[in-house]
């Protein structure tokens, strides 16, 4: 039952509700707002829902009653009671211009549950009008209902209008893969209906290539560029596909031709860079990043590229003012800092090195960073700094107090401080006993102090936690084959690491050394010489180098140990290794 209420009363609520700033448009006339979400702040978007003018509809007295606590809640920040009161306004009236006022409130609260609803009656009241369809749709997709959501699509596309489907189809790489494929299906099924789209052809090929399918994506965009030759995103997704199929030959003469086709075309000429970099034509990506930042000058993901490939083609003065430019318009500002920390550190500038460094705040790039200026800290002199810094940074960030640790440790090992660096890691192993990296670096440390036991110790309670850890398995493996009589048991674990990670050469070159500690020469040549092929490291040359030397391949043993030395001088096993076999010898 409504609230009885005066002719009066009713003249002074509408009157009352004219005069509020934020006051509603109430209407039922549909204002073609934007429903594409606000970029200021909840409270800025709630208190500005409305026009200044105001019209009004003939409303009963209970929803003039909630529109005006809804505007009263506005003024006083309230926002939430604001949406409410306009969700019951918007039920009870059924007019467009409360519907679309509630559906503004919602968008600009982030809630997704009001938004369905008022996309729901909005199309109960105007199923035509495409702005309910377009949000329905991002809640269908919010939700999973990928099938609602090409429905509102397929609505939009019927009424002329671009249905965003290449957009959707993108979306898909971060699907699980039941769902991409499920995608896939539907699009097939729209494009039965629609075969002369375009974009519903485009949208299939990308998610082909996103589903493992890169030929048949290929040959789907070959069919659309028969029919559209121009059709430049297909154009890029062919680019694109051809590297990934094994033919970036043919992918770069591609690119080439079509980023001179169409010059204001940004993701091509990008794309025709990356490639470029990837093929080690630096200076040619380099060349290609420039023009397309002449076109785009306010681009910063394009001047950060171009820095870094400037820094890669040793061309630091170049890259150091595209950085310094980056810095100063305030975008990419860790990944400058980084950088132009490498610069000044390559330049010899420690301190300023450390600076930039220590500018680094967030990011993949904080711990590379930190580590860099740590260790300049230390090989200045000023060791104490670097760890009273880390000391800060953990009581700080405890969340990230466990790779803090790790850090210190890593420091003291490069500054060659074994003690220390056994005792920072037993304080981090006391605070997190779980963590993997800290026992691990633990383990290593032990086994190079000569205290095996221990660090077997450490690597089995790794294996207790993680028994698919290939490196712990390789590591367990490597120090009971150099360290005890137990290689049937270490032959065990490296076996099982190469079972996990077939290519890894570390574990190739552990393999070979325990089969050469039992007696099978032959077998061990086999792993050895796949582990120097494709890591050819000082300890696999002494491993493969010995191998060779038993079997009377001297030659070839002393050509490995020369190679090896080349690297590393000093190195002990090999130095040990050599001068054990070579001692006495006439060759």
């Amino acid at each position: 039952m409504q609230k009885p209420a005066s002719y009066p009363a009713i003249c002074l609520l509408a009157f009352t509700l004219a005069m509020l700033p934020g006051c509603a448009s109430l209407s039922g006339q549909n204002e073609n707002e934007s429903s594409a979400p606000d970029t200021e702040s909840p409270q800025q978007q709630a208190s500005d829902v409305v026009t200044p003018e105001a019209r009004y509809g003939d409303f009963e007295p209970d929803v003039l009653y909630q529109l005006l606590a809804a505007e009263i809640a506005a003024q006083r920040g309230h926002y939430n009671i604001t949406l409410a009161n306009y969700l019951q306004a918007a039920r009870q009236s059924r007019d467009v211009g409360v519907v679309t006022r509630a559906m503004r409130i919602a968008q600009s609260l982030n809630v997704d549950q009001a938004l369905q609803e008022m996309a729901a009656l909005w199309l109960e009241l105007e199923p035509e009008n495409l702005q309910p369809h377009r949000i329905a749709t991002i809640q269908a997709i919010k939700n999973g209902d990928l099938k609602t959501a090409l429905d509102h699509m397929e609505t939009i596309m019927n009424q002329g209008e671009d249905a965003d489907f290449d957009s959707l189809a993108a979306m898909a790489a971060g699907l699980p893969e039941s769902q991409q494929k499920e995608l896939l299906e539907l699009y097939r099924q729209l494009a039965e209906r629609h075969p002369d789209s375009a974009e519903i052809d485009y949208s299939i090929a990308l998610l082909l290539k996103i589903t493992g399918e890169p030929e048949q994506a290929l040959a789907r965009v070959d069919n659309l560029l028969e029919r559209q030759p121009d059709f430049q995103p297909a154009i890029v997704l062919r680019g694109d596909l051809l590297y990934q199929t094994g033919q970036p030959g043919q992918a770069l003469d591609y690119l080439t031709t079509h980023t001179r086709r169409f010059p204001e075309n940004r993701p091509m000429g990008t794309l025709y860079a990356r490639m470029l970099v990837s093929e080690g034509e630096l200076q040619a990506a380099q060349d290609e990043f420039h023009r397309i930042l002449e076109r785009y000058p306010d681009d910063d993901n394009l001047r950060l590229s171009h820095a870094l490939v400037a820094l890669d083609n040793d061309q630091p003065e170049l890259a150091r003012s595209e950085l310094e430019r980056l810095l100063e318009r305030g975008r990419h500002s860790n990944q400058a800092s980084y950088y132009l920390g490498r610069l000044e550190e390559d330049a010899g500038n420690a301190d300023d090195a450390i600076d930039y460094y220590h500018s680094v705040s967030q990011g993949d790039l904080f711990f590379p960073a930190l580590a860099r200026a740590s260790a300049l800290q230390a090989d200045t002199g000023r060791l104490d700094d670097a760890l009273a810094h880390l000391q800060r940074l953990r009581d700080q960030r405890p969340q990230q107090a466990e790779r803090l640790w790790l850090l210190e440790t890593n420091l003291l090992l490069e500054q060659d401080m074994p003690e220390p660096a056994l005792t920072t890691v037993n304080q981090a192993l006391t605070r997190f006993p779980a963590n993997v990296e800290l026992r691990y670096a633990r383990a290593m440390l032990l086994d190079s102090e000569g205290k095996t036991d221990r660090a077997i110790q450490d690597l089995e309670a790794i294996l207790e936690q993680q028994p698919d850890n290939a490196v712990t398995l390789n590591a367990l493996g490597y120090i009971l084959t150099t360290s005890t009589d137990r290689l049937e048991e270490a032959r065990g674990y490296i076996e099982e690491a190469l079972r996990l990670d077939p290519d890894n050469p570390a574990i190739l070159d552990s393999l070979g050394w325990v089969l050469f500690r039992q007696g099978d020469t032959e077998g061990a040549l086999h792993y050895l010489s796949q582990a120097w092929e494709s890591y050819p490291d000082p300890e696999v040359a002494a491993h493969y180098g010995e191998a060779l030397w038993v079997t009377g391949n001297r030659e070839q043993a002393r050509l490995i140990w020369e190679q090896g030395l080349e690297q590393a001088p000093d190195h002990g096993i090999l130095r040990e290794t050599i001068d054990r076999l070579t001692a006495g010898s006439d060759e």
